[in-house]
């Protein structure tokens, strides 16, 4: 159905949208002005509107600071759907990147880390325009009763959208360097690792036999070899993003082909940021006998689980989910990753490498908790009328 097609009755907003744009807004903004050590300047916050064009500018951070608005051009056009589309989107997705992108470079005059620049300011704002130009002619399919939507509704659960963005986060969750493929959760890890030693010993003694789970794990760690626990955590991370995308999926919907398209993205998406954050040579490194077990035999716990009910695909997953979060929090860091991340080119990438990051510590919790809120008694979601209805 083309946009001409559409009725006034059939044109529908979405809440998420709304809600993801605000949420890549703070993500920019965080990216941008992180660390947060502002200081004062000696010259105004918008004299770099006027100031003459930097010596040096590479194609890198043009190509960088396009590619980084384009989500906000896009979600912008999709968020204001249907009270304004066309021309009119674009031009807002433009105005927004452009104020956002003005804001933020001022901001950046204060952070000693930072260069405050007219021509970031420019690209961000084409990168919002191209964004922008691009969704006009997927918002009505997506949104409307189009083709888009159409697919959606037929091959996934009517209500799985929170799931579908938490599934579409996962593959860039990759992009930051793990130690294990699929290892990610390990924000038990940092915390701790920012901890006093003395706050660290009282937590310990305080939690009951913490200490001991600690001791055993590292005692295996010293007569196992890094390929097998690298197996296990693949595995698992297989099994975990698998079946949640499962739970999200209608049982007549091209299950193989769908889970097939998200693993390929996760690879690629790691292979290109091990490419460009540490050479191309190493841009498959993670390929490691340990990483191509485990998925292999996540695969086939898929295969299995996958044709199960729903509950026991939920309680697979929490399995494989409990698993994961406790190998890498507690086993030991492995020296040849610490020495792979001395080679670590992060100066060019450090603000994206932010959100990564903070994607690869947070989405096993997240995903921890949409598990836990489909096994409460009280939830009254998709998951339990679903299960009803089967």
């Amino acid at each position: 159905m083309t946009e001409p097609d559409v009725k006034p009755w059939q044109r529908r907003a979405s809440p998420l949208t709304r809600q993801a744009l605000l949420c890549l807004i703070l993500l920019i903004a965080y990216a941008s002005l992180y660390p947060f050590e502002f200081q004062r300047a000696a010259v105004g916050p918008f004299d770099y509107l006027f100031a003459p064009l930097p010596r040096w500018i590479t194609q890198f951070d043009v190509i960088t600071n396009v590619l980084g608005y384009l989500p906000l051009g896009i979600l912008t056009v999709l968020a204001l759907h249907p009270a304004w589309r066309g021309v009119r989107a674009v031009i807002a997705a433009f105005v927004l990147g452009a104020l956002l992108s003005c804001g933020i470079e001022a901001l950046q005059t204060y952070l000693p880390t930072r260069v405050a620049s007219n021509v970031d300011l420019a690209t961000n704002a084409l990168g919002a325009l191209i964004g922008g130009a691009i969704a006009v002619p997927l918002t009505s399919p997506l949104l409307d009763r189009g083709w888009l939507r159409h697919l959606r509704f037929a091959w996934f659960e009517r209500h799985a959208s929170v799931l579908l963005v938490l599934l579409a986060l996962w593959p860039w969750a990759q992009a930051y360097p793990q130690q294990f493929l699929f290892g990610d959760g390990d924000l038990v890890r940092q915390i701790w690792l920012w901890q006093d030693p003395d706050v660290t010993g009282r937590v310990i003694d305080w939690v009951p036999r913490l200490g001991q789970l600690q001791d055993y794990l590292s005692e295996l760690d010293a007569v196992a070899s890094h390929a097998l626990w690298e197996t296990v955590v693949s595995a698992s991370g297989t099994v975990l993003a698998g079946l949640l995308a499962t739970l999200a999926m209608r049982r007549t919907a091209p299950r193989v082909p769908l889970l097939c398209a998200m693993f390929i993205s996760a690879f690629a998406i790691k292979a290109i940021a091990s490419a460009w954050q540490f050479s191309p040579a190493q841009a498959f490194d993670w390929v490691t006998a340990g990483a191509i077990y485990g998925v292999i035999i996540g695969a086939l716990v898929l295969l299995v689980a996958g044709r199960g009910p729903r509950a026991l695909r939920g309680a697979v997953a929490l399995a494989a989910l409990i698993v994961l979060l406790v190998l890498v929090n507690l086993l030991p860091a492995n020296p040849y990753y610490e020495a792979a991340l001395q080679s670590w080119r992060q100066g060019r990438y450090v603000h994206f490498n932010v959100l990564a990051r903070w994607l690869a510590w947070t989405w096993p919790y997240l995903a921890l908790i949409y598990l836990l809120a489909m096994f409460d008694p009280s939830h009254r979601g998709p998951a339990r009328n679903v299960g009803a209805r089967r």
